[in-house]
């Protein structure tokens, strides 16, 4: 049995059935007509459009909203790349050395 997922409306649809519901259709006989779950959704955007007009019917973004005036990545130097990468390696093979030592004295 799959779950009932969360359906969206366009802004047109919304838009039309909110007209006609203020135009003094019944909630309910548009609801079924247009297979709403339930005409408190009608209802609802009806409301929403009232208080702040046609254009809060329109679907919200969703998500984070990005970060406004992010820095641009800061570009390094081919030399500063390669010092960076050789002190990772520096390391690394620090880590192995410590790593093959303790297994041998594992293995004693």
């Amino acid at each position: 049995m799959t779950k009932p997922t969360k359906r969206s409306y366009s802004f047109d649809f919304k838009l039309a059935l909110v007209e006609r519901f203020l135009a003094g259709e019944s909630a309910t006989d548009l609801a079924v007509e247009a297979g709403l779950s339930s005409p408190v959704l009608l209802r609802t955007w009806a409301q929403v459009y009232r208080r702040e007009g046609a254009e809060a019917l329109r679907p919200k973004p969703k998500g984070r909203p990005r970060k406004p005036d992010a820095p641009p990545p800061v570009e390094i130097s081919e030399l500063e790349r390669l010092r960076r990468e050789n002190e990772r390696l520096r390391a690394e093979v620090a880590y192995l050395g410590k790593l093959r030592a303790l297994r041998a004295q594992k293995q004693r």
